[in-house]
């Protein structure tokens, strides 16, 4: 088992240096980390397959120009999560509802909120309201045997609605720590009063919300500044999170070896604690996206160099 220290280098974990948060109930306590050192590999790290695009960018992402054909079908993204290496699938509550009985091997997150992009932030604010509740996710888990390990939900810090989804995501961490689950939350500063959403101060802000909250895990985007180093700007953001652990945005997708390449130095220079990719993933065939997402989870789980993940990519 394995846990990663603050140089990027393995090290080892075991079930008595998980930290528990102390609003996760005793006989909760074995659960929590059961679901942590899966959601981990036991390693520390998250490798989380981000399935949840199908609301928030509709099919702009998974119909057009190089894009696989089999993406278009929404059954793709559970092949892919069934035949790769992941910490976690995540995706909508409906979707699961229809398709997870026939991938009841796939690790899971539900995702508690999604909006569509269709209303742009010059014609209102984002706001992200909660679909479902914790309760209806614990449900289905012990109701089906679903191998559900976690929640996420999405905040946008600078909307006008920030405190509604703060408040809302704050009662999903108590609930879902009550119920044995890790958080992940997805928190982006974005609005009309947001003049940069990459900028590293506002990222770093958007981690320390995150400890705040008690959330296990933040996903945010890589910070960028003009002539500045995006790893080394991660820094900041790593830092003021904490005990809350980062993982950064994969974006649209990109060339195999920038993307890899990123994401290595995102944890061994920036400090992350892993990744959280959808289209660098999904949009291809189904061969290639076990293979890209197998590469990924080589340097995220297994520690494995930009050239050896490569290969792995790389077999036909």
């Amino acid at each position: 088992m394995n846990l990663i220290n603050y140089t990027g280098i393995i090290m080892e974990l075991t079930r008595e240096n998980i930290e528990v948060p102390m609003d996760v109930p005793p006989e909760k306590r074995e659960e929590y980390i059961d679901n942590y050192l899966e959601i981990t590999k036991s390693t520390g790290r998250l490798m989380l397959f981000a399935g949840d695009q199908k609301i928030e960018h509709m099919n702009k992402d998974f119909c057009g120009e190089n894009i696989s054909q089999d993406d278009n079908e929404p059954e793709h993204i559970f092949r892919i999560a069934k035949n790769s290496t992941i910490g976690v699938f995540a995706t909508q509550f409906g979707l699961m509802a229809k398709y997870a009985g026939s991938y009841k091997e796939v690790p899971y997150l539900v995702k508690l909120n999604s909006k569509t992009n269709l209303l742009s932030k010059e014609l209102s604010d984002p706001y992200s309201r909660q679909l479902v509740e914790v309760k209806d996710v614990v449900a289905m888990k012990k109701n089906h045997g679903l191998k559900i390990l976690s929640v996420g939900y999405t905040i946008y810090l600078g909307s006008e609605f920030e405190h509604e989804m703060l408040t809302q995501a704050s009662k999903i961490i108590c609930e879902a720590h009550k119920n044995g689950l890790v958080v992940v939350l997805w928190i982006y500063p974005r609005g009309k009063s947001v003049a940069d959403e990459k900028d590293p101060h506002l990222i770093a802000g958007a981690t320390g919300v995150a400890a705040c909250l008690g959330a296990d895990f933040v996903k945010i985007n890589y910070p960028k500044k003009e002539g500045e180093n995006s790893a080394e700007l991660l820094k900041e953001a790593t830092s003021a999170a904490g005990r809350t652990n980062v993982v950064c945005a994969g974006g649209s997708s990109d060339d195999p070896r920038a993307f890899l390449q990123r994401l290595y130095d995102q944890i061994h220079i920036g400090g992350a604690k892993g990744n959280a990719t959808g289209r660098n993933i999904h949009q291809k065939h189904l061969d290639e996206a076990v293979r890209m997402c197998n590469a990924i989870s080589a340097i995220t789980l297994e520690d494995k160099t930009v050239d050896e993940a490569m290969s792995i990519y790389n077999r036909q």
